[in-house]
């Protein structure tokens, strides 16, 4: 029959062929590169092509015995069909010229060119070509099931079955390269925030608390009058009660509390030990997502942490836990004093007690976390003594100096971002 046709029909017939060989190569390439989360939501907003193609890929054995099918049967005609065509022009040259012709076509034009395309924009592919390959599905059912069926029985032989497919859920590592790669399409801020809430379960209460020597609080055995004058002059909401010492906790007080009871004119001993809530502990060392957790649990804003020994460490709150996720959201009207100092050299004046933590996120350094939380204990660690003025180290990428030192401990250091000498010979 074929020797028989034109070669005018039998190069269409060809040209046919090929354009449906280019259509099985690149949609199987560009469904199985569609990113299958984009595709759900799409489905799920009732996009009709991410319908289908969703369907389609429920199950990937039929989806890919379909085009493979498809791919092999009109490849196989083309081979038949350009051969007729090699004969009719060269004789029986024409085969050997006619295979290699095809060959050199089929991989330019039918597999490299429509995979690549369908692989840089599978949902230009993808989309469209689920329209086709849904009604050929159900055309071709029969067969597709037949050889699904062999393929699924040849696996089980090797120990592989259907449902041993990996999960498409994603771990925290996964999400974090995903938000880092997701370029201009998450706005950089709520991209940081979103990095910050994955980071919670790696920082703890120790990393974000107030230090003990750092905590405001109430002697319960003052005169009342200077309870009076402390509130009076006080820029937190809430504050721990303590009796002589910090080690002897009574409890939190809620300083609004107090300020309705003073404008009432009744504010007095008895009164604000009855408003005194009992102090909530949260032991060293939990995650700052747990805590989270917790404080959401115990309707509490406010932890003491504690060591193994019951010993105070620090204070932590809701605040200072939302100021990981979301950096400083208001200003600081309790201490007028500043941690940071920049001079005019390009280094800075810090004090000693800053957090190391902040001073990373505030100044974009990259100072080590995993030891100390202050520069002091930084320095201090890394010397293992109490330096004198004067004093330099480095570490890593900063050049610290002590500048001043009182009641053991470092007061006050300056530091200097060293810059890299292959950074340097590119400036």
């Amino acid at each position: 029959m074929l020797e028989n046709t034109s070669l005018i029909a039998l190069f269409l017939i060809l040209f046919f062929l090929l354009v449906l060989s280019a259509f099985f190569s690149s949609s199987e390439t560009a469904l199985m590169s569609l990113n299958r989360y984009r595709l759900k939501h799409l489905a799920q907003k009732g996009h009709r092509g991410a319908m289908i193609a969703s369907n389609l890929l429920a199950r990937p054995d039929r989806l890919i015995g379909l085009i493979l099918l498809g791919n092999n049967f009109v490849n196989i005609f083309a081979s038949a069909i350009a051969t007729v065509i090699g004969i009719k022009l060269l004789g029986e040259n024409g085969i050997v010229v006619a295979t290699f012709t095809l060959t050199l076509v089929i991989l330019l034009f039918a597999e490299v060119t429509p995979k690549t395309l369908a692989a840089l924009h599978p949902e230009r592919v993808a989309y469209p070509a689920s329209f086709v390959l849904k009604p050929l599905l159900f055309l071709l059912y029969p067969l597709v099931w037949f050889t699904s069926a062999i393929t699924n029985r040849m696996l089980g032989l090797f120990g592989v079955s259907r449902e041993d497919a990996t999960s498409t859920a994603i771990n925290i590592e996964e999400l974090r390269i995903a938000l880092m790669e997701a370029g201009s399409m998450i706005p950089n801020r709520h991209k940081d925030m979103l990095m910050s809430i994955l980071d919670l379960e790696q920082v703890t209460v120790n990393d974000a608390m107030v230090p003990r020597n750092e905590i405001e609080g109430i002697d319960i055995n003052q005169p009342f009058t200077d309870i009076i004058k402390q509130l009076s002059h006080c820029g937190y909401t809430r504050l721990p009660v303590y009796r002589d010492s910090m080690d002897n906790i009574v409890g939190i007080l809620h300083v609004r509390k107090a300020f309705n009871l003073m404008t009432q004119d009744n504010l007095n001993p008895q009164t604000f030990q009855s408003i005194v809530k009992e102090a909530y502990y949260v032991p060293e060392g939990t995650p700052l997502n747990t805590q989270l957790i917790q404080f959401q649990r115990k309707l509490r804003r406010t932890g003491l942490v504690v060591d193994e020994y019951g010993d105070l460490l620090g204070l932590i709150t809701l605040e200072d836990i939302f100021r990981e996720i979301v950096g400083e959201f208001t200003a600081n009207t309790i201490d007028d004093e500043k941690e940071i100092h920049p001079q005019s050299d390009g280094s800075y004046l810090i004090n000693g007690s800053a957090n190391i933590r902040e001073l990373n996120r505030t100044l974009d350094w990259n100072l080590p976390t995993d030891g100390p939380k202050t520069i002091n204990g930084l320095v201090l660690e890394y010397l293992e003594s109490i330096p004198d003025p004067g004093v330099s180290l480095r570490i890593d990428d900063y050049v610290i100096e002590v500048i001043q030192t009182a009641d053991n401990a470092i007061r006050t250091v300056r530091i200097r971002q060293f810059q890299p000498l292959i950074e340097a010979e590119q400036s």
